[in-house]
Protein backbone atom coordinates (compact mmCIF):
# COMPACT_ATOMS: atom_id res chain seq x y z
CA UNK A 1 0.00 0.00 0.00
CA UNK A 2 1.08 3.48 -1.00
CA UNK A 3 2.06 6.12 1.74
CA UNK A 4 -0.88 7.94 0.25
CA UNK A 5 -3.35 5.32 0.27
CA UNK A 6 -1.86 5.10 4.00
CA UNK A 7 -2.75 8.08 4.94
CA UNK A 8 -6.18 8.54 3.51
CA UNK A 9 -7.22 4.84 5.55
CA UNK A 10 -5.57 6.88 8.53
CA UNK A 11 -7.90 9.67 8.16
CA UNK A 12 -11.07 7.85 7.01
CA UNK A 13 -10.60 5.93 10.42
CA UNK A 14 -10.23 8.93 12.55
CA UNK A 15 -12.96 10.41 11.14
CA UNK A 16 -15.24 7.32 11.52
CA UNK A 17 -14.20 7.10 15.11
CA UNK A 18 -15.23 10.78 15.61
CA UNK A 19 -18.07 10.21 14.08
CA UNK A 20 -19.18 7.47 16.72
CA UNK A 21 -18.07 9.45 19.61
CA UNK A 22 -20.07 12.26 18.60
CA UNK A 23 -23.14 10.03 18.05
CA UNK A 24 -22.67 8.01 21.51
CA UNK A 25 -22.48 11.70 23.43
CA UNK A 26 -25.40 13.30 21.01
CA UNK A 27 -27.89 10.22 22.31
CA UNK A 28 -26.54 10.10 26.04
CA UNK A 29 -27.11 14.11 25.68
CA UNK A 30 -30.37 12.89 24.63
CA UNK A 31 -31.56 10.43 27.33
CA UNK A 32 -30.33 12.84 30.12
CA UNK A 33 -32.47 15.44 28.77
CA UNK A 34 -35.05 13.04 28.01
CA UNK A 35 -34.88 11.63 31.76
CA UNK A 36 -34.33 15.03 33.74
CA UNK A 37 -36.52 17.40 31.60
CA UNK A 38 -36.34 21.00 32.82
CA UNK A 39 -33.94 20.10 35.52
CA UNK A 40 -31.14 19.11 32.74
CA UNK A 41 -31.30 23.08 31.70
CA UNK A 42 -30.89 24.25 35.87
CA UNK A 43 -27.88 21.59 36.25
CA UNK A 44 -26.17 23.19 33.25
CA UNK A 45 -26.94 26.62 34.49
CA UNK A 46 -26.08 26.13 38.11
CA UNK A 47 -22.66 24.59 36.64
CA UNK A 48 -21.99 26.91 33.66
CA UNK A 49 -20.71 23.48 31.98
CA UNK A 50 -22.59 21.22 29.85
CA UNK A 51 -19.88 18.33 30.57
CA UNK A 52 -19.81 18.71 33.81
CA UNK A 53 -23.76 19.12 34.23
CA UNK A 54 -23.82 15.83 32.16
CA UNK A 55 -21.39 13.71 34.57
CA UNK A 56 -23.56 15.28 37.69
CA UNK A 57 -26.52 13.92 36.11
CA UNK A 58 -24.94 10.85 35.22
CA UNK A 59 -23.50 10.37 38.75
CA UNK A 60 -27.27 10.72 40.26
CA UNK A 61 -28.65 8.07 37.88
CA UNK A 62 -25.73 5.47 39.28
CA UNK A 63 -27.05 6.67 42.75
CA UNK A 64 -30.70 6.18 42.22
CA UNK A 65 -29.66 2.65 40.47
CA UNK A 66 -28.71 1.89 44.23
CA UNK A 67 -31.78 2.63 46.01
CA UNK A 68 -33.98 0.23 47.07
CA UNK A 69 -37.12 1.56 46.19
CA UNK A 70 -40.52 0.01 46.58
CA UNK A 71 -44.31 0.33 45.26
CA UNK A 72 -47.17 1.69 47.52
CA UNK A 73 -49.06 -1.04 48.79
CA UNK A 74 -53.31 -0.51 48.07
CA UNK A 75 -53.89 0.26 51.55
CA UNK A 76 -50.69 2.67 52.42
CA UNK A 77 -52.07 4.62 48.91
CA UNK A 78 -55.43 4.53 50.91
CA UNK A 79 -53.75 6.01 53.65
CA UNK A 80 -51.83 8.79 52.19
CA UNK A 81 -54.87 9.58 50.26
CA UNK A 82 -57.15 10.44 53.03
CA UNK A 83 -54.39 12.11 54.88
CA UNK A 84 -54.15 15.20 52.17
CA UNK A 85 -58.00 15.24 52.14
CA UNK A 86 -57.52 15.93 55.25
CA UNK A 87 -54.99 18.08 54.86
CA UNK A 88 -56.83 20.04 52.22
CA UNK A 89 -59.61 20.56 54.60
CA UNK A 90 -57.73 21.70 57.58
CA UNK A 91 -56.16 24.65 55.03
CA UNK A 92 -59.55 26.38 55.08
CA UNK A 93 -59.71 27.70 58.90
CA UNK A 94 -55.42 26.73 59.52
CA UNK A 95 -53.40 27.59 56.33
CA UNK A 96 -49.67 27.78 57.86
CA UNK A 97 -50.01 24.44 60.10
CA UNK A 98 -51.74 22.56 56.82
CA UNK A 99 -48.55 23.77 54.93
CA UNK A 100 -46.31 22.31 57.52
CA UNK A 101 -48.50 18.88 58.05
CA UNK A 102 -48.11 18.69 54.14
CA UNK A 103 -44.40 19.27 53.69
CA UNK A 104 -44.34 16.16 56.60
CA UNK A 105 -46.81 14.16 54.65
CA UNK A 106 -44.73 14.46 51.33
CA UNK A 107 -41.49 14.01 53.81
CA UNK A 108 -43.13 10.60 54.68
CA UNK A 109 -44.20 9.50 51.19
CA UNK A 110 -40.86 10.09 49.97
CA UNK A 111 -39.36 7.97 52.85
CA UNK A 112 -41.85 5.60 52.84
CA UNK A 113 -41.06 4.70 49.20
CA UNK A 114 -36.84 4.15 49.95
CA UNK A 115 -35.27 7.78 48.97
CA UNK A 116 -33.00 9.12 51.97
CA UNK A 117 -34.38 12.42 53.22
CA UNK A 118 -32.08 13.25 55.73
CA UNK A 119 -30.18 16.09 53.33
CA UNK A 120 -32.56 18.23 51.43
CA UNK A 121 -30.16 18.57 48.40
CA UNK A 122 -29.58 14.46 48.56
CA UNK A 123 -33.13 14.35 48.24
CA UNK A 124 -34.00 16.36 45.25
CA UNK A 125 -31.12 15.02 43.43
CA UNK A 126 -32.05 11.09 44.15
CA UNK A 127 -36.54 12.79 42.84
CA UNK A 128 -34.92 13.90 39.98
CA UNK A 129 -34.15 11.11 38.25
CA UNK A 130 -37.80 9.71 38.12
CA UNK A 131 -39.53 12.64 39.35
CA UNK A 132 -37.88 15.48 37.15
CA UNK A 133 -41.13 16.77 36.41
CA UNK A 134 -42.55 17.81 39.56
CA UNK A 135 -39.61 18.69 41.31
CA UNK A 136 -39.53 22.52 40.65
CA UNK A 137 -43.27 22.27 42.66
CA UNK A 138 -41.03 20.47 45.22
CA UNK A 139 -38.47 23.54 45.61
CA UNK A 140 -41.15 26.07 45.59
CA UNK A 141 -43.39 24.40 47.91
CA UNK A 142 -40.37 24.15 50.11
CA UNK A 143 -39.40 27.76 49.91
CA UNK A 144 -42.63 29.13 50.77
CA UNK A 145 -42.61 26.43 53.24
CA UNK A 146 -39.38 28.07 54.83
CA UNK A 147 -40.69 31.24 54.67
CA UNK A 148 -43.66 30.57 56.32
CA UNK A 149 -41.74 29.33 59.22
CA UNK A 150 -40.39 32.59 59.67
CA UNK A 151 -44.33 34.58 59.70
CA UNK A 152 -42.92 35.70 56.23
CA UNK A 153 -45.42 34.08 53.64
CA UNK A 154 -49.03 35.51 52.77
CA UNK A 155 -52.32 33.18 52.54
CA UNK A 156 -51.89 33.04 48.81
CA UNK A 157 -48.07 32.18 49.19
CA UNK A 158 -49.62 28.99 51.09
CA UNK A 159 -52.08 28.23 49.03
CA UNK A 160 -49.89 28.27 45.83
CA UNK A 161 -47.83 25.69 48.57
CA UNK A 162 -50.23 23.36 48.87
CA UNK A 163 -50.67 23.44 45.30
CA UNK A 164 -46.89 22.50 44.66
CA UNK A 165 -46.99 20.16 47.63
CA UNK A 166 -49.45 18.07 45.53
CA UNK A 167 -48.21 17.69 42.45
CA UNK A 168 -45.15 15.97 44.13
CA UNK A 169 -47.53 14.10 46.13
CA UNK A 170 -49.46 12.81 43.64
CA UNK A 171 -46.75 12.15 41.28
CA UNK A 172 -45.42 9.92 44.18
CA UNK A 173 -48.47 8.24 45.50
CA UNK A 174 -49.07 7.33 41.60
CA UNK A 175 -52.50 8.73 41.71
CA UNK A 176 -54.78 11.92 41.96
CA UNK A 177 -54.97 11.90 45.65
CA UNK A 178 -58.61 13.38 45.84
CA UNK A 179 -59.86 11.88 42.89
CA UNK A 180 -62.76 13.93 41.19
CA UNK A 181 -61.64 17.13 42.99
CA UNK A 182 -59.70 19.91 40.74
CA UNK A 183 -55.92 20.58 41.60
CA UNK A 184 -57.03 23.87 43.24
CA UNK A 185 -57.04 23.98 47.16
CA UNK A 186 -60.05 25.74 48.65
CA UNK A 187 -59.25 29.40 49.76
CA UNK A 188 -58.99 29.52 53.44
CA UNK A 189 -62.13 30.86 55.70
CA UNK A 190 -61.76 34.13 56.60
CA UNK A 191 -63.37 35.94 59.79
CA UNK A 192 -66.78 37.28 58.26
CA UNK A 193 -67.07 33.46 56.86
CA UNK A 194 -66.66 31.93 60.29
CA UNK A 195 -69.25 34.08 61.79
CA UNK A 196 -71.54 32.69 58.27
CA UNK A 197 -71.44 29.32 59.53
CA UNK A 198 -71.45 29.24 63.23
CA UNK A 199 -74.58 28.32 63.88
CA UNK A 200 -74.48 30.14 67.28
CA UNK A 201 -74.68 33.00 65.46
CA UNK A 202 -76.51 35.27 63.37
CA UNK A 203 -75.24 34.81 59.43
CA UNK A 204 -75.73 38.65 57.88
CA UNK A 205 -74.29 40.45 61.83
CA UNK A 206 -72.05 38.14 63.34
CA UNK A 207 -74.06 38.53 66.35
CA UNK A 208 -75.61 35.91 68.53
CA UNK A 209 -78.99 35.09 67.25
CA UNK A 210 -81.84 35.36 69.05
CA UNK A 211 -83.59 32.57 71.33
CA UNK A 212 -86.43 32.07 70.20
CA UNK A 213 -89.48 31.73 73.02
CA UNK A 214 -90.96 28.14 73.37
CA UNK A 215 -94.10 29.55 74.04
CA UNK A 216 -94.61 31.83 70.96
CA UNK A 217 -94.77 28.46 68.90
Amino acid sequence: MSATATIVLIVVIVLVLAAIAFAVRAGRRRKLQQTFGPEYDRVVADTGNRTEAERELLERTKRHAQLELTPLSAESRAKYAAAWEEVQIRFVDSPKEAVATADELVTSLITERGYPTADYDERLANLSVEHAATLEHYRAAHEISQRSKNDEAGTEDLRQALVHYRALFADLLGEDPVPGSTTDVPAPRTTADRSVSDPATDGKTGRSAPETDATSR
